[in-house]
């Protein structure tokens, strides 16, 4: 499991109007090849009328697979150009189609790529894109005396409080980096005199969104 990356937020789509011609980007999160073609044939039958349904997508920790299909375009204008457009942003586990309807003027190679270019880059602007860390809950239990404190250095820290259980001891989740796991064990104790029992839970990925 990588410690950390980038993909898109979710579904969402964005219009682009060049030339006359409408270009609309369609993106995914997905984490298969089966899932990608299944996005892309679904896709392509919402929008079975239009000239184009170009597509690109990168899926795996090292982008074991990378795929870009220019749908009747001219060779090379279309997918590559929106397959490098994902890989400049670094993005993982992510599938595009953009869609285009003709407007009856040419564009020729280079503005064919730089169109399908502009309209993946802006999509991704406007649908969003979020950074995946990942990270260990660390359950956190004590006599409810310590709760005040505990919680009060945990809110003015940099680490991310879960929630809290009410149980016969209180117990406070939070989530903590591999890397931060020594320290945080070390600071928590020192909180509580040692007064306080952690355990670590399954491995999760918190995301947060990049502003671009």
């Amino acid at each position: 499991m990588l410690e950390e990356y980038k993909t898109v937020k979710g579904y969402g789509e964005h219009e682009l109007v060049i030339q006359k011609s409408r270009f609309i980007s369609h993106f995914e999160r997905v984490t298969s090849d089966e899932e990608a073609q299944a996005f892309i044939e679904k896709i392509k039958k919402k929008h079975w009328n239009a000239t184009h349904n170009c597509s690109a997508y990168l899926i795996g920790e090292n982008d074991l697979i990378q795929k870009a299909n220019d749908d009747g375009e001219p060779s090379g204008t279309a997918g590559v150009p929106m397959l490098e457009v994902l890989k400049k942003r670094q993005l993982k586990d992510t599938v595009v189609v953009v869609t285009r309807y003709f407007g009856g003027i040419k564009l020729g190679a280079g503005g064919l790529i730089r169109a399908y270019g502009s309209s993946v880059s802006e999509g991704l602007n406007e649908v969003g894109v979020v950074k995946r860390s990942l990270m260990q809950v660390a359950y956190c239990s004590m006599d409810y005396h310590w709760l005040g404190k505990v919680e009060n250095e945990l809110r003015q820290s940099t680490y991310e409080l879960k929630e809290i259980s009410y149980l016969e001891d209180v117990t406070v989740q939070v989530y903590v980096k591999n890397s931060d796991l020594e320290p945080f064990t070390k600071w928590m104790e020192e909180l509580t005199n040692g007064q306080i029992e952690i355990k670590l839970g399954e491995p999760v990925y918190l995301e947060s969104l990049i502003h671009s």
